[in-house]
């Protein structure tokens, strides 16, 4: 899929392009790939003479190699954008190029963005872009404001883990909980442990991908104090989520204390109850040896006597937990 932005009045407004034709009668300042096909990068060769590279969305590039700048002066970034999806949470690499100093290109101005599918990150910047006249100017604003987006969506899933970790506390801290309920809550527990972990590696790229646009020394003053206040943002989330791994990590061990003891009460019936019919069995095992004298030829009250006495002696001892506590 392929999609250009144009600014019209201080807004951003988005075509979506089915030829080369169409393409033409455009002068945008993004140009979005969506997962393009072959044509749709034949197009964009064509009209602004840029090729991108085959290994643009690549997850086994080097570290080193995602952020550079070309001898024709693009500006190529590869970072992470986080996805918070339930069933599959995950980050989805884009690749940016940017020309800001070949003049002789068509695509000198302009940003383009290259990704497998769609990204929220960029439905909230396109959001804004319409509702906020004057936000975007040009296609480094465009770069700055994905970046900026990309730090929201990260507060805002926080938020959302502080909601879920609080609701998961007030079960894991009944005292009623089941074994049942401790596992839905374990599980629930490593989910926000896993986004929580995955929200840190993607602040970490971002402040990296911010840096190097700041060092790049391509940012207007304006530009590069917002790229500035990026960062603090950035730097602000991280003592959120240290917080959220230190509770994570005391639920996670409550819970699994919880479980523990649960699993304990159950060791303890059977070591009661093998305690208490102890004495039973040594009963019938002294009577039982005993070939001399029977009891029931003997002594026409043995059979009673020796069951009375069984009885007895399994309730002494479970009379005695009871009152000791151990039953409770």
């Amino acid at each position: 899929m392929l999609n250009v932005f144009t600014l019209a009045n201080g807004r951003l407004f988005q075509e979506e392009i089915e030829s080369l034709e169409e393409l033409a009668r455009f002068k945008p300042i993004w140009v979005d790939l969506e997962a393009p096909t072959p044509e749709e990068r034949r197009w964009v060769k064509q009209h602004f003479g840029l090729s991108i590279p085959e290994d643009a969305m690549d997850e086994d590039i080097e570290e080193s190699a995602r952020f550079f700048e070309e001898d024709n002066g693009e500006l190529h970034i590869r970072s992470d954008f986080l996805i918070d999806d339930d069933e599959d949470p995950r980050a989805i690499r884009v690749a940016f190029i940017l020309n800001e100093h070949n003049d002789s290109l068509k695509s000198k101005g302009v940003l383009f963005s290259i990704h497998d599918e769609d990204v929220p990150v960029f439905r909230l910047l396109r959001m804004r872009a319409r509702r906020m006249p004057g936000l975007i100017e040009n296609a480094k604003d465009v770069l700055l404001m994905l970046f900026d987006a990309d730090a929201e969506y990260c507060a805002d899933t926080l938020e959302d883990i502080y909601d879920e970790i609080e609701t998961v506390s007030k079960k894991v801290l009944n005292s009623n909980a089941s074994d049942n309920l401790l596992s839905e809550a374990l599980s629930a527990i490593a989910r926000n442990e896993d986004m929580s972990g995955r929200i840190r590696r993607n602040v970490m790229d971002t402040r990296r991908a911010v840096s190097f646009m700041m060092r790049s020394r391509l940012l207007s003053a304006e530009q590069f104090e917002d790229a500035r206040q990026i960062l603090r943002d950035l730097d602000s989330l991280d003592s959120h989520t240290a917080f959220l791994f230190d509770k994570i990590n005391f639920l996670m061990d409550a819970t699994v204390g919880f479980i523990n003891i649960n699993q304990n009460k159950i060791i303890k019936i059977f070591s009661v109850a093998s305690v208490s019919l102890l004495p039973p069995t040594l009963v019938a095992s002294s009577y039982g040896m005993n070939f001399q004298f029977m009891p029931e030829l003997e002594w026409k009250l043995g059979y009673p006597f020796a069951i009375a006495l069984m009885v007895i002696s399994a309730v002494v001892p479970m009379w005695y937990f009871r009152k000791r506590g151990w039953l409770r």
